[in-house]
């Protein structure tokens, strides 16, 4: 038998359960008292009534069957101990009501039928012993008739309320769910254009910056230069002073160079391409110049993957900046693990990219500020990689995000971190771009 219960348990006792048990009681207070089996079997009906949520609750799927054919069993002993001298002709046979409408309650339509049926079939089963003793007129059938079919009708009613009151429950449900959805995505949207809004403020301010050290740095480094030349090797201590200061000027000067590519309007050329194949060549530029110790690489690419609307230079960017980051933090050696598959997500199909490292991870309180700029986690860094790739990112109409990896960490105990990125695909009529190469601004991006 197919049973459908409910998805909501009913409470243990409520006050309707009680406003059942004193109409329970008023019939065990009608005559006749002395009917000693009467009043243990209605008592017994409001000890499964109290009971009822109890064993719903406890005995999962098969708590409802349990309650029902109970109540058909009592239904029986009540009208055998209550019909004299013809059980079948008691004065109680609308007890059996109780069982039909707890199953019109529980079960879906079809269930519901069965156990009507098998209700009325334990009511029925009082007809034979009466046709042994007794001549059964034909109206007398009929009278059955009836009462079997107003079982069925009062299941049917019932049932039918109950079904409907779930379906409206369920829609209900759901669209308080797609209201959540869209908040959802309302909220995050609006953080992505104050983000937006912040970072263009930002980005203005650090090229104007940018541009007026840019000068007097030529100017030092010039200067470091010449006068290391003219001093050659007659003052060993200035020379070596002026060198520092030439290798100081660079460095600053390539700050200056991430400054000025953050705050770069992004002019993103999308022509439809390999996803997959530039995260290979990203990897590969990555590896070939790593120095630390022995990291593995693992990927997992699902095939047939839709070509991405990207520019290959501005997104061999970002894939070095995040996968570099990954190496820095496994310093120690460690597992990468890249996954690329289809993807249904907003409404648009596209390739989503997952990068897992086995390193420390980002603490929890960073994850929401690690794409701002100026943020960061290592001690050497400006904290511009992620602003750039995130800047990428949304130039491609994408998303990123970061998780836990769930892998184990440096230390055998950490989660290490999960890049998670989107990229909706191309036009299908578009020409398909393979990539030759990967651009990257230099060895070590930052975070």
């Amino acid at each position: 038998m197919t049973e459908a219960t409910t998805e909501t348990k009913r409470p243990t006792i409520n006050l309707m359960d009680i406003v059942w048990l004193l109409f329970l009681a008023g019939l065990a207070a009608l005559p006749a008292l002395d009917q000693v089996h009467k009043l243990l079997i209605l008592l017994a009906f409001g000890v499964v009534q109290l009971a009822e949520g109890w064993l719903v609750a406890h005995m999962g799927r098969r708590g409802p069957a349990y309650i029902v054919l109970l109540k058909i069993c009592l239904a029986t002993l009540l009208i055998d101990h209550t019909g004299e001298p013809i059980s079948i002709n008691s004065s109680y046979y609308p007890i059996y009501f109780l069982p039909v409408l707890t199953a019109a309650e529980y079960f879906a339509p079809l269930a519901t039928l069965l156990w009507t049926t098998l209700a009325s079939a334990a009511y029925c089963s009082y007809l034979y012993p009466a046709l042994q003793e007794y001549e059964i007129p034909v109206e007398s059938y009929s009278l059955l008739a009836m009462r079997i079919l107003f079982f069925f009708l009062a299941a049917m009613v019932v049932n039918r309320f109950v079904v409907e009151s779930r379906r409206q429950t369920r829609r209900y449900q759901e669209t308080a769910e797609t209201l959540a959805e869209t908040n959802r995505r309302l909220e995050q949207a609006q953080a992505e254009a104050r983000r937006s809004e912040r970072l263009a403020a930002l980005g203005q301010l650090s090229a104007g910056l940018a541009h007026e050290i840019r000068n007097p740095l030529g100017v030092i480094k010039g200067s470091a230069e010449m006068l290391s030349q003219k001093l050659d090797e007659s003052n060993p201590l200035a020379t070596e002073l002026a060198g520092y200061i030439s290798t100081e000027t660079n460095r600053l000067s390539a700050l200056v160079s991430r400054f000025l590519d953050f705050a770069r309007p992004l002019h993103a050329e999308l022509a439809p391409g390999d996803i997959a194949a530039v995260l290979d060549r990203a990897m590969d530029y990555v590896a070939k110049l790593w120095k630390g110790e022995a990291v593995r690489t693992e990927k997992e690419y699902e095939p047939n993957l839709p070509p991405v609307a990207l520019d290959e230079s501005l997104c061999a960017q970002a894939q070095v900046n995040i996968v570099q980051n990954a190496y820095d933090a496994m310093e120690g050696g460690g597992l990468l693990r890249v996954k690329a598959r289809r993807l249904q997500a907003g409404g648009r199909t596209g390739v989503e990219l997952r990068i897992e490292d086995s390193g420390p991870g980002i603490p929890g309180e960073l994850r929401e500020q690690i794409f701002n700029p100026f943020v960061t986690t290592k001690k050497n860094g400006v904290g511009l990689g992620l602003s750039i790739v995130s800047k990428i990112v949304d130039g491609h109409h994408g998303s990123i995000r970061i998780e836990d990896a769930g892998g184990p960490g440096r230390d055998g105990h950490g989660k290490g971190s999960c890049f998670v990125l989107f990229f909706p695909a191309a036009s299908a009529d578009a020409p398909v771009v393979k990539p030759d190469h990967v651009a990257a601004s230099g060895r070590n991006p930052g975070n």
